[in-house]
């Protein structure tokens, strides 16, 4: 009987969505100075390519390759890092999934993930926007999120979808639906308690202990409830933007994702969420990019072909040039006296460091905004890698989780300082 209880409390727990900041409420908006801290996750699925990527200057001196000239406008306000990589973590194009993990051997047929950083994140800061996270992609549903348990989240593919979930109110029919799943969510758990507490009389101390952790588990899932049920009845925000008409070509992949970045900003700027991870995973295809005549999974295995590699230096700069028009919308959006840059960290890489030989070391990894003293290289050793997940920590940190770990990691990013803002 308590397995199946337990089964009917996890479905429950599973209809939860996240609440806001509300006035009525202990963490009520506008009753703190500080400010709303926010984390984005890009990953070019194919990479880029290194040569024209790194500096060779480490230091606050760095000279702007061909691929940083594109962020020439946000030198100040970015951290490139060379030189760093998860530990034991190979198999190629399948490392995309351990990219905010770090789990080891992902390329192994016994590979285990774990916990992606927006969904740590989101267990402790999610509760305080309408969505704990956006899971975003290109196609297939991929994503780079996964669970506690390791499970993979599905990404949103869509603008449209996002949009509609973000702004467009549900029919009341619907609305009624969700609420009676939540009620009966709320009456599950209800139920639960009240068989725990009555064997809590007749169990041993041990299991009380057990019992005890049960309890707060349930009750947290009680008050996510809750807040399910106050969002469900809260308006979604008015925003004056048309709803975005999905692209239909694949291969149009500068359209496609320069809806899906408009819908990040729109997100973060209603405060709809602070966590979003985005995947462009790239395609065996010939993207719609002029000057591009190739596939650009074919051009990524260059094997050093200078021609190959020109082309490729055309569809990267293409999709480095998004990023920056997403950055300078941040820049441009103020919050509470700050630009929404300053209190978004935007991590900008690829699980591949050399596409072309499916190496999964030197990863290509570029922080932008947040509050750090930014302008700078961090070079570390291309030969022993830095452990990447130290940068995972102080990000984790600056969103406000009170950890020292995060999977391999060996303490926080070395030389990469905050800043008051």
């Amino acid at each position: 009987m308590k397995r199946t209880h337990r089964r009917q409390f996890l479905k429950a727990a599973g209809v939860c969505m996240a609440l806001p900041t509300l006035e009525s409420m202990s963490l009520g908006a506008g009753t703190s100075s500080q400010p709303k801290r926010r984390m984005v996750a890009i990953n070019f699925g194919l990479g880029l390519h290194g040569p024209h990527l790194f500096p060779q200057a480490a230091g606050r001196s760095f000279e702007e390759t061909p691929y940083l000239k594109v962020l020439s406008e946000f030198r100040d306000q970015y951290t490139i890092f060379s030189g760093t990589s998860h530990p034991q973590t190979g198999g190629g194009h399948l490392s995309d999934k351990a990219f905010l993990t770090a789990a080891p051997n992902p390329g192994s047929a016994s590979f285990k993930n774990s916990i992606s950083i927006d969904q740590l994140a989101a267990e402790s800061i999610g509760d305080q926007t309408r969505f704990g996270s956006l899971v975003l992609g290109m196609s297939g549903n991929r994503g780079l999120s996964s669970s506690r348990n390791g499970v993979a989240i599905p990404a949103m593919t869509r603008a449209s979808s996002v949009f509609d979930k973000m702004f467009i109110e549900s029919k009341p029919s619907q609305k009624a639906q969700v609420l009676q799943q939540i009620q009966d969510g709320q009456s599950i758990m209800d139920f639960v308690l009240g068989q725990a507490s009555s064997m809590q009389r007749r169990v041993s101390r041990l299991d009380r202990q057990k019992l005890d952790e049960y309890f707060t588990a349930v009750r947290a899932a009680e008050q996510r409830l809750q807040k399910a049920e106050a969002w469900e009845q809260r308006p979604k925000p008015d925003v004056d933007v048309k709803p975005p008409r999905d692209v239909a070509d694949r291969r149009d992949i500068v359209a496609r994702a320069s809806l899906m970045y408009d819908m990040m900003h729109l997100a973060l700027q209603t405060d709809s969420t602070r966590l979003i991870t985005f995947f462009e995973e790239g395609m065996n295809a010939v993207p719609v990019i002029d000057g591009v005549v190739h596939d650009y999974h074919n051009l990524s295995h260059h094997a050093k072909d200078a021609a190959k590699i020109a082309e490729l230096k055309v569809i990267e700069e293409t999709q480095l040039t998004m990023v920056a028009e997403f950055l300078k919308k941040l820049k441009d959006t103020t919050e509470d006296g700050h630009s929404l840059l300053d209190v978004t960290q935007v991590l900008i890489g690829s699980n591949l460091g050399n596409a072309s030989s499916h190496d999964s070391k030197n990863l290509p990894i570029i922080l932008a905004g947040g509050s750090y003293r930014h302008g700078q290289h961090l070079a570390f050793d291309r030969s022993d890698n830095y452990p990447l997940p130290n940068l995972y920590v102080t990000m984790l940190q600056q969103l406000g989780l009170e950890l020292d770990t995060f999977a391999s990691s060996t303490g926080t990013m070395s030389g990469l300082e905050t800043r008051n803002l």
